[in-house]
This record gives structure tokens, sequence and C-alpha cells, in this order.
């Protein structure tokens, strides 16, 4: 199981971190001024994570009260060079990764609602980048409202993940035969090379390479296809792939090769050639079979998953 969600620790850091350097760059000058409002409006985070980056910078130095102070070297307006600069992303990226993982992890186990409110009171951010979380995860398929408009996370059951599949086995291949004429030169080479060299090498216990040649096949060559609106309802089976970078932590030795690799390669080799017919009808064919391989996966990960409570986290009742 994974670790703990990170603390609103990192998100101070981070603050911190980043206004020290536009602090030495010079693009905070000394004497601006600097409170725990403004910093939290531009990090997307909470007074109390924003107090703590301010009292970091005050500490190091970098502050006199809420003004900031001159950098020794520093002549006024002129800017300080620093080895590195970093870009902190806004608060819904930061904590994406997290709050999806942390979801994720659990459908196997049943449907759980999301609370908004306690999901930015955990990890100390504001309702405007909680509610962001929420919308991104709704975009990607993995959440939605139930009657009452609350967001919730439908468990891997099998009549869902039958329903996901079998809307991936209708769009996939349409997407495929449109994208086809518009990828570039080499990609598809590129596509046989890696899969060729995870089945040399045996990725079977390298999760990332799995889940890397999924995103390929899967979401990387389909998004050449131009037909925005069939995207968007393909968006609505993401959740699919999601479920699977999570599952394959746990399932390396399930199979005693990974399947899906050859049947990867059939469909590449096929784009290849230029026989899209083969390739609409082996992509189909990958995918039916997926599908049970999926619900293998989520029954054998059910006993190996016993998830902390977490706040913003209520198991629904089964229906």
């Amino acid at each position: 199981m994974p670790g703990p969600s990170p603390s609103p620790t990192h998100l101070w850091q981070a603050a911190a971190e980043a206004l020290a350097d536009e602090i030495a760059r010079g693009a905070l000058p000394a004497g601006a001024r600097l409170g725990p409002s403004e910093v939290a409006r531009r990090f997307g985070i909470s007074r109390t994570p924003a107090r703590r980056a301010l009292d970091r910078l005050r500490e190091a130095g970098l502050m006199d009260g809420e003004a900031v102070a001159p950098v020794a070297g520093q002549a006024p307006g002129s800017r300080f060079s620093v080895p590195r600069q970093l870009t902190v992303p806004s608060g819904w990226e930061r904590l994406y990764p997290v709050i999806e993982l942390a979801i994720m992890s659990r459908t196997p186990l049943g449907g759980w609602r999301v609370n908004e409110a306690e999901l930015a009171r955990h990890h100390g951010v504001s309702r405007t980048v909680a509610r962001e979380v929420a919308a991104r995860l709704h975009q990607r398929g993995i959440l939605r409202k139930d009657g009452s408009g609350r967001w919730v996370a439908p468990a891997l059951t099998p009549d869902y993940t039958d329903e996901l599949y079998e809307l991936r086995w209708v769009l996939e291949p349409v997407a495929l035969e449109k994208a086809a004429p518009r990828l570039p030169p080499g990609y598809l080479a590129g596509l046989r090379a890696d899969l060729q060299a995870a089945m040399d090498e045996g990725a079977l216990h390298d999760s990332a390479v799995l889940d890397r040649l999924e995103q390929q096949l899967h979401v990387d060559l389909l998004s050449h296809c131009a037909n925005a609106a069939l995207m968007q309802a393909m968006n609505l089976a993401q959740s699919l792939l999601v479920a699977h970078h999570v599952l394959y932590r746990w399932t390396l030795d399930l199979f005693g090769t990974e399947p899906f690799l050859a049947e990867h390669l059939e469909v590449v080799s096929r784009l290849d050639a230029g026989d899209i017919a083969g390739a609409r009808d082996a992509l189909v064919a990958h995918l039916r079979i997926s599908r049970r391989r999926a619900m293998l996966r989520v029954e054998a990960v059910r006993d190996l998953i016993q998830p902390e409570p977490l706040p913003y986290l209520v198991r629904l009742e089964p229906a």
C-alpha cells in the first residue's frame, strides 16, 4: 500500500522555496510587502502553510517582518542569479497525483464518496484547489456526480468494468483509424522498438515500464485523432488506465509473461504495415481479453490492500 498522503508541510516548503528563488533573482525586490493572504492566493494554499512559508523566509534572513529583506551583494534594482530556478506548479497540479492514487488504490474494495471540504482541510489547501482537483478527476472518469450532486468514485465491480471496456472497444478502434494518417514519420517504429525492448528485457518487474507502454498506445497514439468529441467521450473510460497504473504495482507476478506486450505489438505492427482494418481488429481483440485480466488483477489485490482511513473518503455501502 502506498505511504500516507503528503502533509501540508510540503506545500509550505514549496511556497517558501519559490519565494526564496524570486527574492534571490530580484523578482521580489527589497522592501516589497508579502503577507499570508497574498502567498495563499498566489499558490492556491490555505493561510496556515502560507504563514509557515513566510516564517521560513524570516528564519533564512530573507524577510524582515512582512517586508522582503535586502539580499547581500545585490545592488538596488539588479537581478541576483542563482544556480537553479524553481517552478512551483499550481495547487491542484501538486495535489492531483496524491488524490488520484488515494482513490484508485481503494476502488477495488468498493465505491467512495469524496468530500471536497475535508479534502481541502486535510491537505491544507483552499476549497478552490480541492474543487479543481475533483473536476480533473471527473474529466478522467475517476469521479462522477451521484443523484444528490456529490462526488463519488465508483467501485471496480465486474459490471462496471464490463461497461468501461465495452465503451473502449467501441470507441478506441474509431480513434485509431482517424489517428493513423496523422502519425509523425517514425512514430510507429519507435513504439515497436519500445515494446520489443520490454519483451526482451522482461518488463514484468517494472510497473512503470508497463504503465508507460499502456499510455503510449491507448493515450499518446490515439491523441492524434482530430475528432474532439470522440476524444472527450473516451475520457469516460480513462479511469481504467489509471487503475492499471495502481494494479501493476501489486500484480507483476500474476501472469507468467505480461500478455499485453505482444498484443500491443500486433496492433502497432499492423498499423506500420498500413493494415488499418487489421489493426482495428487486433485492438478490439486486445481490449476484450484485457477486460478479464483486469478483473483478475482487481481480485488479486483485494486481499493485499489495507488502506489507512482518510477523512475526505467515505466508503459507500453496496447497492
